[in-house]
């Protein structure tokens, strides 16, 4: 089986860590990454441990930085980070898809035409491979919505209304 690679925004993994999953997520057949300047500002302090269970850090080339920062300026009046564009950038040396809930960052990758996806489809993912059955899935996006998670309920509801009438 090869990886599949998805370079991921800090959201994401703070909403797979609400809902409980985060183990069941690097059991997929993906590989999951960072920036590395990403990782050590907003997740290494309260989550040292990702890189053990199976989080990759990565750095990004010249050539990533200089589109980061030309992604900061392009698009500065968006709203999207610095470590934002750190994720886009990465997502585009890389060649693969960018997951995020943040919704500038989603328009910005959809500009830059990055492929993005994000925890719902994520979730699918783990409905459709069987790695959890769909009252998991609905424990855990109730775990997220709890923890203030800003995700598009509606198509939630409709994803496990799908799962739980299969």
């Amino acid at each position: 089986m090869s990886h599949k690679l998805l370079i991921s925004d800090a959201n994401i993994l703070i909403d797979v860590m609400a809902g409980g999953i985060l183990e069941e997520i690097f059991s997929l057949d993906y590989e999951f990454a960072v920036p590395d300047v990403l990782f050590h500002e907003e997740l290494r302090e309260q989550h040292p441990d990702l890189p053990d269970r199976g989080l990759a850090i990565l750095a990004l080339g010249e050539a990533a930085i200089i589109d980061t920062a030309q992604l900061g300026v392009k698009h500065a009046r968006t709203g999207v980070s610095n470590n934002d564009c750190l994720a886009l950038a990465l997502a585009r040396q890389e060649a693969c898809p960018l997951l995020t809930g943040d919704n500038a960052l989603r328009q910005v990758s959809i500009i830059e035409e990055v492929e993005v996806r994000g925890t719902v489809w994520l979730m699918g993912e783990l409905l459709e491979s069987g790695i959890i059955d769909v009252d998991r899935a609905e424990s855990a996006y109730d775990a997220m919505r709890a923890d203030g998670s800003r995700l598009p309920w509606k198509d939630v509801n409709a994803q496990v209304k799908k799962f739980r009438n299969r």
